[in-house]
């Protein structure tokens, strides 16, 4: 009767294994031979759509076309916006983002691969206003405009970091440095990554000399919360790939440093 019992166990767990195998994301896309990738293609150098070719490039562009190469399955980006990043996870609607700051408000709802690399957040004005805006303090002020994106995380950090300020929030495919560079806001906050780029495309443009950045965050991919398959076998892709050197020759290529 032990035995079993014990027998009982151990086609309960050899099932219950099968069955997360063949519920795994990871199964849906080995047998249909795609790998779809929700990407904003807003983010400079993660990852730019060029409108008039329906293509995109970027770090996250690269990571992802080696990670479905690896698969040896077709890659499929698809559109997506800040605010409807994680909901396109949950939903379905993708297998897996491209780079994304780590948030316990995310993680609520979606899971997290292992953290690859990291970033910080640094404030940018017009080269006209250096005199005006040269630490922090110098933006929290009620006369002082400060824009962010709807959905990403500086929406939350603008409002953390300065509470006086004026706060404009725009809705993709708007971008808030667009408000600094036309006069509406004062200031944005974004990633150091996307301000090396955005100071070297609009020389009018400037990182404001903060005595340190704010708010370093590991950035990692999202992923469906309870397909722990799939995150098993990402997270094993990362640190063999980051092993290898390709994390770090990647970083090199986009300048994810100053």
């Amino acid at each position: 009767m032990k035995f079993i019992k014990t027998l009982a166990t151990c086609l309960l767990v050899m099932f219950s294994t099968a069955s997360a195998h063949a519920d795994s994301v990871l199964q849906d896309i080995l047998s249909n031979g795609v790998l779809k990738v929700g990407t904003t293609g807003d983010w400079n150098p993660m990852t730019m759509k060029d409108t008039a070719t329906n293509s995109y490039t970027g770090y996250d562009i690269d990571v992802m076309t080696e990670l479905a190469k690896d698969l040896d399955v077709k890659l499929e980006f698809v559109p997506t916006d800040w605010k409807t990043l994680v909901s396109g996870v949950t939903s379905g609607k993708y297998h897996m983002t491209g780079s994304a700051s780590i948030s316990p408000a995310r993680a609520k709802a979606a899971g997290y691969s292992n953290s690859y690399f990291s970033l910080a957040t640094v404030p940018l004005t017009l080269k006209k206003n250096a005199d005006k805006f040269t630490d922090w303090a110098d933006l929290d002020k009620a006369s002082v405009t400060v824009a962010a994106t709807l959905g990403t995380t500086q929406e939350k950090q603008v409002k953390e970091f300065f509470p006086n300020a004026t706060y404009k929030i725009v809705e993709a495919p708007a971008r808030d440095f667009q408000e600094v560079l036309a006069g509406r806001a004062d200031a944005h906050i974004t990633s150091n990554v996307e301000a090396y780029k955005l100071v070297a495309k609009y020389p009018e443009m400037m990182i404001v000399p903060v005595s340190e950045p704010k708010a370093p965050t590991p950035i990692a991919m999202l992923l469906p919360q309870d397909d722990q398959v799939w995150i098993n076998y990402v997270n094993t892709w990362i640190a063999l790939k980051t092993e290898r050197g390709f994390f770090a020759e990647l970083g090199r290529k986009w300048q994810l440093s100053n």
